[in-house]
């Protein structure tokens, strides 16, 4: 992900964006973006969760009594 046009909430209107210096690692595909006019930082991406496991109780059917 290099340079992109995008709209700035700060600028209120379309500029460009690049990334920082990643110091994650992400080089080029770094999720954070820096407007180029004013500074505002973005993040642009989709966040995976990991995959949690959930308990599922199977027993019988609560049953009914008459009042």
């Amino acid at each position: 992900m290099s340079h992109r046009e995008l709209y700035c909430d700060v600028c209120e209107g379309v500029a460009l964006f690049e990334p920082p210096p990643c110091v994650d690692g992400h080089g080029t595909d770094c999720p954070e973006l820096i407007c180029t006019a004013c500074g505002a930082a973005v993040v642009v991406g989709v966040f995976a969760f990991p995959a949690t496991r959930v308990a599922v109780r199977r027993g019988q059917p609560a049953r009914r009594h008459a009042a």
